[in-house]
């Protein structure tokens, strides 16, 4: 059974740094065969798209709300996947979460009904 457990959020001021991590276990393919993405929510709204990156990391894509403060990466050797997040601010608050999808072409997705996968979430608060 394929699992993501995310880790690394916080409670952090305006202008502070963080970094998000999502490991995968129970794959059927090797994690290489998979892409990642992160979706935020927050407090009475809907879950958001934030970053996707494709099997190889060659491809990513980041929401042009975080764009130029959010990077994407991954460790293919580590089965894990990251979301730096710098300048951060009070609208990032949110539930993070990581996903996950066999993907057959090394490319993004940026599609919430795209991913089979997801974690349970982890908390950020950016507190002004």
């Amino acid at each position: 059974q394929v699992q993501l457990v995310e880790s690394g959020g916080g409670l952090v001021q305006a202008g502070d740094s963080l970094r998000l991590s999502c490991t995968a276990s129970g794959l059927t393919l090797t994690f290489s065969s998979y892409g990642m993405c992160w979706f935020r929510q927050a407090p009475g709204k809907d879950r958001e798209f934030v970053a996707a990156i494709s099997r190889s990391g060659g491809s990513t894509y980041v929401a042009d709300s975080v764009k130029g403060r959010f990077t994407i990466s991954r460790d293919n050797a580590k089965n894990t996947a990251y979301l730096q997040m710098n300048s951060l601010k009070p609208e990032d608050t949110a539930v993070y979460y990581c996903a996950t999808r066999e993907a057959v072409w090394d490319t993004v997705a940026f599609l919430l009904n795209e991913y089979a996968y997801w974690g349970q979430g982890t908390q950020v608060t950016v507190s002004s």
